[in-house]
């Protein structure tokens, strides 16, 4: 049995980027155009792979654009999922806990960590600053302020943690609404 699939990179193989929400992530500006977004990735050296999905409202195409880090790993998990809306640009980006870049936000390292490292510095972070903690039903920790989503994914015979980063409000009365169906389904 080929566990390739499961191989999460460590951190020093991986690009590191930063993150403030609702603006950037890495290089990417949340609201970019999607043919910006795949020049600035390329920059990187990450290559992308396009894919029109649903209408959003059915007056606004929706564009999910994959990118993986080099022409041979196509076969494997993207690194970066991006999510683009007609005329709003780049709403939602999903980072790969096994293949992404490591995203790092006060200090705190997001991507293919151990739910319950990464769970405890949140949780530090969050005393420290007098920030709100929410858990969803699933049990994954959200720290106010963050704008992110957190979840975990198969790393061999372990899990490790992936992102969801978002600026979903660049429509007026929209928010959650905005983001594809897909992406909650994840990986």
């Amino acid at each position: 049995m080929n566990t390739d699939y499961w191989a999460a990179l460590t951190d020093s193989e991986r690009e590191q980027w930063g993150f403030v929400p609702r603006q950037t992530i890495g290089s990417l500006c949340f609201g970019m155009d999607r043919h910006d977004a795949v020049t600035t990735m390329a920059g990187h050296g990450f290559t992308a792979e396009q894919n029109e999905i649903e209408r959003w409202n059915r007056d606004r195409s929706q564009w999910r654009v994959q990118f993986h880090q080099a022409e041979a790993d196509r076969w494997k998990r993207p690194a970066v999922k991006c999510y683009f809306v007609e005329d709003v640009g780049l709403t939602c980006t999903l980072v790969d806990g096994l293949r992404g870049p490591q995203v790092t936000y006060e200090g705190i390292r997001l991507i293919g960590r151990v739910p319950s490292e990464l769970s405890r510095e949140m949780e530090a972070y969050a005393i420290e600053h007098d920030a709100g903690i929410r858990f969803s039903p699933g049990g994954d920790m959200f720290v106010d302020g963050f704008e992110i989503e957190l979840g975990t994914q198969r790393a061999g015979d372990g899990v490790v943690t992936w992102a969801l980063f978002f600026n979903t409000g660049g429509i007026a009365g929209t928010s959650w609404d905005i983001a594809p169906k897909e992406v909650w389904h994840h990986w």
